[in-house]
């Protein structure tokens, strides 16, 4: 299994770009806890496993609680990391899986389709339709899904250098 997750942070209008452990993370508040050390305004993550999802993680200062979002629901009954961080996030998603829904083919968690917070970057400049049309976007891989939306927010080229 290879992770890779990767946070853009904003703090006094100027973009940072951090490397994030999410292994490592006991759940959802550990990953936020350390992603609150990179600044004060607003911090996004990225996470994938395997190339099968893109998570977007966001805390701010205003924001007690982190917004997330999983382009597949699918992956809370097939990655332990995902489920170990997200499914208490999305309480309308916990609890849905049993050993009988994973043969089940009716079972919404077995369809492929978005869940979470959708509206989650769009004062970063992707909209909630956006959002949705580059994930569904043929070919598109969570690290193109990366590019576009750090580019979206006025982080890609820093985030390029860092990668490069």
């Amino acid at each position: 299994m290879t992770t890779k997750a990767i946070a853009i942070a904003r703090d006094h209008g100027r973009w940072s770009v951090h490397e994030l452990d999410p292994v490592g993370a006991e759940d959802l508040d550990a990953l936020t806890d350390t992603m609150r050390d990179f600044g004060d305004d607003t911090i996004v993550a990225f996470l994938e496993e395997d190339d099968e999802y893109l998570a977007i993680v966001r805390v701010g200062a205003d924001e007690p609680d982190p917004k997330v979002f999983l382009s597949d629901r699918r992956v809370l009954i097939t990655s332990e990391l995902a489920e170990r961080l997200f499914a208490d996030a999305l309480p309308s998603m916990a609890g849905l899986a049993t050993e009988d829904d994973e043969d089940d083919d009716t079972s919404v968690l077995t369809q492929a389709s978005p869940v979470g917070d959708l509206d989650l970057l769009v004062d970063l400049g992707t909209s909630e339709e956006a959002l949705l049309e580059l994930i569904g976007e043929e070919g598109m891989l969570p690290a193109d899904l990366i590019s576009a939306l750090s580019e979206r927010a006025g982080a890609g080229e820093i985030l390029d250098d860092v990668r490069g």
